[in-house]
């Protein structure tokens, strides 16, 4: 009998998809994040209610109705999307930087995963913590806002839309980032900007002229827009622009991401 000759080194022998290697990165990234859910998602959902207690209290009764919506129910959406993308965010950044720091990346680049693998288990871990954070935010504000679903499509695509996006954005910022200072560097100059400039806390059409001309050049405006869309039924942009961004900035993020895990940069010697 002749015997089976060995596979060639470094050929793949359990098909076009390491469906098992890839369900267990994704399995290890959400069991890292939820072993600490008190840092990970009861310390955010407390953050985002102290926002909802201080906004509420402070000029809720002195502000009137926003296009017809009782401003504490138009800032509620804004808040939940604001606690769902730094989360998303948090969760591929930290990971990839600690590991790097650590020395133990090697444990993720070793097994036989290929870059696409690799970017969808480390991904869709961010969009599972962002996407619990935001519905533990919901739930805790139910007793407070009468919290309405106007278009159910709307709500689901933006909040698996945005949370996707951010993740891979912290993939990004993870791997381009060599220690911490970096990271707060991009968190505190490009990610916070962009979310307390996009209309989270108001209505952009109260803006000047030429701010809510560049309020519409910020991608975050759209993912927040759309999720209020969901919600109240009220957008102040154009929903099918919202669409349209979010397929593609979720296209050439992950185009850009792919590009990284398969270069090794800043991952590998």
């Amino acid at each position: 009998m002749t015997p089976t000759p060995w596979p060639a080194e470094g050929a793949r022998r359990f098909g076009a998809v390491n469906w098992l290697g890839m369900w267990t990165l994704y399995l290890k990234e959400v069991r890292r994040f939820w072993k600490v859910m008190t840092q990970t998602i009861a310390a955010p959902v407390i953050t985002t209610l102290l926002y909802l207690a201080i906004f509420a209290l402070a000029i809720g009764k002195f502000r009137p109705d926003v296009h017809g919506v009782p401003f504490v129910e138009f800032l509620a959406p804004g808040l939940i999307m604001m606690t769902m993308i730094q989360n998303a965010f948090a969760n591929t950044s930290s990971s990839l930087l600690i590991s790097k720091i650590q020395g133990n990346i090697v444990d993720v680049l070793m097994p036989p995963l290929s870059p696409m693998e690799l970017n969808i288990g480390i991904a869709l871990a961010g969009v599972t913590r962002g996407l619990v954070c935001g519905a533990v935010t919901a739930l805790a504000m139910l007793p407070f806002v009468d919290l309405g679903l106007a278009h159910l499509w709307a709500l689901l695509f933006f909040a698996a839309g945005a949370s996707l996006m951010l993740s891979l954005f912290g993939i990004l910022a993870g791997v381009w980032s060599e220690k911490f200072d970096h990271l707060q560097a991009v968190t505190n100059f490009v990610l916070l900007p962009l979310t307390f400039l996009s209309g989270t806390f108001y209505s952009v059409t109260q803006l000047p002229d030429f701010a809510h001309k560049v309020t519409l050049w910020n991608p975050v405006f759209y993912l927040i827009d759309g999720f209020r869309y969901g919600v109240t039924g009220h957008a102040d942009g154009a929903i099918e622009i919202g669409v349209a961004l979010v397929i593609g900035v979720n296209l050439v993020l992950w185009f850009l991401c792919h590009m990284l895990f398969r270069t090794g940069y800043r991952l590998k010697a």
